[in-house]
């Protein structure tokens, strides 16, 4: 099927001319080149006040020279029959050549054919970069390593992600509280918390001749040795030893070091060790320590949650996979507080609400695997841990998780600021500290995912197409408006009411007029936008526009009222 719409396909061409008018006779002529300006002609009329023609010689009928002869066998038309003369009216040429015949039976439907094709992580970032969703930050000085601009469509489907996961998990509950803590936050934070220490480093190693500096884990993953987070910094610098591993430039490796990853800073005009701070590394610990104040402002039953969602940072020795390892992340948790003995119950439940939110990004459950992390590889505050990971191009990687962390944070902060931590049961008088379950989205990696699942590629008529089968709901834009034709005034009016009533509706609805309505479905297909929307000449008679299908390219005649009913 054309990607042309739906409609008939003569509306811009203009109404036949009368090929031999220099044949006829100058009265014929005469009126021929009056209705062609608009304007009666000067021509003799009878008694009845029709038009008298003398009839013609035949020396007054003559070829142009420039004309070879028709053959004898072909007869000349025969003249117009001229009927009484009219004022003329003036209606649009593309009218008129709309009405000059009927419109042609439609073409039979075909969808396109899908083509197996095995998408890169080259696909994905070329794709990020060519449709406005990613760029690399600080690109026009060179950028900076670990760090990515979302553009006008990436910043959309980021926050659609982030509204869908806030919608699931606090606005359809009635135990959730919302928050929004502050990035910096004093420094007793994270020494309570043991980000301070060991708990909360990474294994460093050096090139000793380049002085480059890289995750001894990830050199060891990149060499063939397997788990090596599991390995201890002994067992890392043994590895390396024995099979000679050297850096990404060929030299000798420095022994394993501990490298903490919170990015420091100075709070105050003073730089000591007094003024300085971190930019928080996880969102948890401003929920954890806001505890008390929903206590005091609420007073919830057990169970109940704090949800929040917002930018971390961690200084990543190596960041690298696009967008997937970063210095600048954001995370979607929630800390969910309970009593010890119902921990296995409310663990299971969260679990299942991992799949069922993953389900609604589009992700598809058979590329989604479970890690029920060991005991000498979960996190210091952990008693279980599942990781959630994910097939994308590059390999299987987390994206979110499921913790059980005890009351081990609460606890802390309790010792460390004195602050009484404890749940009181209404109307008794048990006092204990709520245990946790945490669950974690990666909000950065999921929307690398959700494009990543969305990519595709068929091909129709021998044209491979590449396109987002995004889920509508996620999806930057929801419709594409444009007229089948932009020099045509009464078109773009009718598109233009259109749009805006789109607009006002759904809100995440674009314009776009440029190029031929190939180009334009060519463009919206590779953003994900599932409909196209056409004004042609068709919608000014009986108010139906043509809309194009993403996913099966078919397109439908549909009144343009009902698509924002």
């Amino acid at each position: 099927m054309s990607d042309t719409p739906a409609s008939n396909d003569n509306h811009a061409k203009q109404p036949p001319k009368f090929g031999i008018q220099s044949n006829l006779p100058p009265a014929f002529q005469a009126a021929a080149h009056a209705g062609s300006h608009g304007a009666e002609a000067d021509l003799p009329l009878n008694n009845d006040g029709e038009v008298e023609l003398a009839a013609p010689r035949p020396e007054q009928i003559k070829e142009p020279a420039h004309v070879e002869p028709k053959p004898k066998s072909v007869p000349l038309p025969e003249p117009p029959v001229l009927q009484k003369a009219k004022p003329v009216t003036e209606e649009p040429v593309a009218k008129a050549a709309h009405q000059a015949k009927p419109a042609p039976a439609p073409a039979a439907f075909s969808r396109p054919t899908p083509v197996d094709h095995k998408v890169t992580l080259d696909d994905l970032v070329s794709l990020a970069k060519r449709r406005g969703f990613i760029y690399q930050g600080s690109e026009i000085y060179g950028g900076l390593a670990g760090t990515w601009d979302y553009g006008p469509l990436g910043v959309t489907l980021k926050r659609n992600i982030e509204q869908l996961w806030w919608k699931m998990f606090v606005d359809d509950r009635e135990d959730m509280y919302g928050l929004d803590t502050a990035i910096l936050m004093n420094p007793k934070v994270w020494q309570a918390s043991g980000h301070t220490g060991a708990g909360f480093a990474d294994p460093l190693v050096e090139d000793l001749k380049t002085g480059k500096r890289y995750r001894a884990d990830h050199l060891l993953e990149d060499n063939g040795v397997e788990n090596p987070e599991a390995m201890t910094y002994e067992q890392m610098n043994q590895v390396i030893a024995e099979r000679g591993i050297t850096s990404p430039d060929g030299n000798r490796l420095s022994e394993v070091r501990v490298f903490n990853m919170m990015f420091e800073t100075y709070v105050g005009p003073v730089h000591d060790e007094k003024a300085k701070s971190y930019l928080r590394p996880e969102t948890a610990q401003g929920m954890f320590v806001n505890f008390r104040n929903i206590m005091d402002s609420f007073y919830p039953d057990l169970p109940f949650g704090i949800a929040q969602a917002g930018r971390n940072f961690r200084n990543e020795i190596s960041p690298r996979e696009f967008i997937f390892r970063v210095r600048e992340l954001e995370i979607m948790e929630l800390e969910y507080f309970i009593e010890e003995r119902d921990w296995e119950k409310h663990f299971e439940h969260w679990r299942q609400q991992f799949y069922a939110y993953i389900k609604e990004l589009g992700l598809k459950a058979e590329k989604l695997h479970e890690l029920d992390v060991p005991d000498e590889d979960r996190a210091h505050y952990s008693k279980k841990t599942i990781d959630f990971e994910y097939e994308f191009p590059f390999g299987i990687k987390e994206i979110g998780a499921v913790a059980y962390r005890t009351d081990f944070d609460l606890r802390n902060h309790q010792e460390h600021s004195g602050v009484n931590m404890e749940y009181l049961v209404k109307s008794t008088h048990d006092r204990f500290i709520p245990h946790v379950i945490e669950p974690t989205f990666g909000l950065t990696r999921l929307v690398l995912a959700t494009i990543a699942e969305a990519y595709s590629v068929d091909e129709h008529k021998g044209e491979k197409r590449i396109f987002l089968r995004l889920p509508e709901h996620l999806a930057p834009v929801r419709y594409c408006v444009s007229p089948l034709l932009k020099n045509k005034p009464e078109l773009v009016e009718r598109a233009r009411e259109v749009y805006r009533k789109l607009k006002k509706r759904y809100g995440n609805v674009m314009w776009d007029d440029n190029g031929n309505i190939g180009k334009r479905y060519r463009r919206q297909d590779e953003i994900g936008t599932p409909h196209c929307v056409v004004i042609d000449f068709q919608t000014l008679e009986d108010g139906t526009v043509t809309v194009r299908d993403r996913d099966t390219t078919e397109q439908k005649r549909v009144n343009a009222d009902e698509l924002t009913k």
